[in-house]
């Protein structure tokens, strides 16, 4: 017996105009909210907090509807393992496609010879790379944790610090890479893989320096631009892909694409790996499949095309361009009002501040502008005393404030409501606060009306909210 769809998701009557895959995604919604209210009202309730939040979150940014829309495609009910042209299942001609156009798209983008968009993730990208270059044991060299670096840069905390032995190196006094400690490390060490990158950095990634430090010891560059990835797109930062070995990036931090990761590869593509025959393309390719990953998310890969197309675009270079006039005013801004600012400012998207100047921790701060409907995220800082779950720093992004629309004139409220709820907010333990309820009603009521008159991409504009009569702090 032929089972029926369940009420309200069996294929209803489309007009002429409406594709397949868009009929499917407006019954699938309406079936959402009919069988599963409790679940669609989480979800809508969701989109009105993104839309009424000011979020600085360095390492996000907003996907567009249409790259929303491909990740809900029916592409999710392929399972097809292996690549183009060879998959280990049948019913894979369409994916194959979109897998090549989100391959093509993403080498366009970055003028790479090479692209893999198959890893679920940026971490799941640096893994398969570590693999297909070194040995358990191997020297793995990348920018120490407390000092900006990444857990998958050679962390004990991950799998990277345990199966290779990481040699980390570090910032000088002024809070940039210290390149003279990082020249004398690598001679001792000889590391097989070095690792440019970070995520919690806000200056210029000077990755010539790198290759040249790699080169001395014949080692592998590896250039992680997770959280600059849209600005190396767009012009606004140096471009690594002809001068690291290996580029890897996650695609949602900057990019406006889906959970996921890439990677890439220019000039170097054809240079032989360890082994000194294989082709670094084709370790990357066994690396991700099948070494370390099986099924790709085919939908995902729909969504990361669509991102690809949607950052090739004028708009998105102006954006990327808002991004970085954003962060140099709000560092501007927060350093007149007295906070410390990590390297005195900023090159990119990032402003890291130490908190601990007004009484706070990074916990405290966060939970307090969080209250208030701005949100931040707490974050180490160099010579940081306490543990990674209290901190003593703030890191603010403004991918996400940039995407609204807002510019250099907004970063001064932005800031002048940043210093009203860390200058208000006073200390009881180093996870405790306190904090004037009013003030935390003042303070929402103006980030509502500020982020009503930039909203976000994603939303339908809705009723004008009345403007608050003063601005808190002014």
């Amino acid at each position: 017996m032929t089972r029926q769809p369940a009420t309200g998701e069996r294929a209803a009557h489309r007009s002429s105009s409406e594709g397949q895959q868009a009929a499917l995604l407006r019954i699938g919604i309406g079936a959402l909210q009919e069988a599963d209210p409790e679940l669609a009202q989480i979800l809508d309730a969701e989109v009105q907090l993104q839309n009424s939040t000011l979020a600085m979150i360095a390492s996000a940014s907003i996907a567009a509807p249409s790259v929303l829309a491909a990740g809900g495609a029916a592409l999710s009910n392929v399972t097809a393992e292996g690549y183009p042209g060879a998959r280990y299942h049948p019913g894979a001609q369409q994916f194959d496609q979109v897998e090549r156009l989100a391959v093509e798209r993403a080498k366009l983008l970055f003028g790479a010879k090479y692209a893999n968009v198959q890893p679920h993730s940026c971490s799941s990208a640096n893994l398969a790379v570590f693999a297909a270059l070194m040995k358990p044991g191997d020297v793995l060299m990348g920018l120490d944790l407390d000092a900006g670096g990444h857990l998958t840069h050679g962390s004990r905390a991950s799998v990277s610090g345990r199966h290779y032995r990481p040699v980390p190196y570090g910032l000088d006094s002024s809070g940039r890479i210290d390149f003279a400690q990082l020249t004398d490390l690598v001679a001792e060490h000889r590391p097989r893989v070095l690792v440019a990158g970070a995520s919690a950095y806000p200056r210029t990634v000077d990755f010539a320096r790198f290759r040249e430090i790699a080169d001395s010891v014949g080692a592998y560059l590896l250039a992680d631009i997770s959280h600059i990835a849209g600005l190396v797109a767009a012009g606004r930062h140096p471009n690594p892909i002809d001068l690291a070995h290996v580029t890897t990036t996650s695609t949602y931090k900057q990019l406006g694409g889906p959970r996921g990761g890439l990677i890439l590869s220019g000039r170097e593509f054809e240079t032989p790996g360890p082994d000194g025959r294989t082709p670094l393309h084709q370790l990357m390719q066994r690396a991700v499949f099948p070494q370390s990953q099986g099924t790709p998310s085919p939908a995902t890969i729909a969504a990361k095309a669509r991102a690809f197309a949607n950052a090739s675009e004028p708009a998105f270079r102006e954006t990327a361009r808002l991004i970085v006039r954003n962060a140099r005013a709000l560092a501007n801004e927060l350093s007149a009002l007295g906070y410390r600012i990590l390297t005195g400012g900023t090159d990119n998207h990032m402003v890291l501040i130490d908190v601990t100047s007004v009484g706070l921790t990074g916990v405290t701060a966060e939970r307090a502008l969080e209250e208030c409907g701005i949100l931040a995220n707490r974050n180490r800082i160099p010579g940081d005393t306490k543990p990674p779950l209290i901190t003593s720093g703030l890191r603010l992004g403004t991918n996400i404030l940039a995407q609204r629309g807002m510019g250099p004139d907004e970063m001064s409220t932005c800031a002048r409501l940043l210093h009203t709820v860390l200058s208000a907010t006073s200390t009881v333990s180093d996870t405790d606060y306190r904090i004037d309820p009013s003030l935390v009603a003042e303070v929402r009521d103006e980030v509502r009306w500020v982020c009503a008159r930039h909203p976000l991409p994603i939303v339908v504009p809705g009723p004008p909210v009345p403007a608050p009569l003063t601005g808190v702090g002014a």
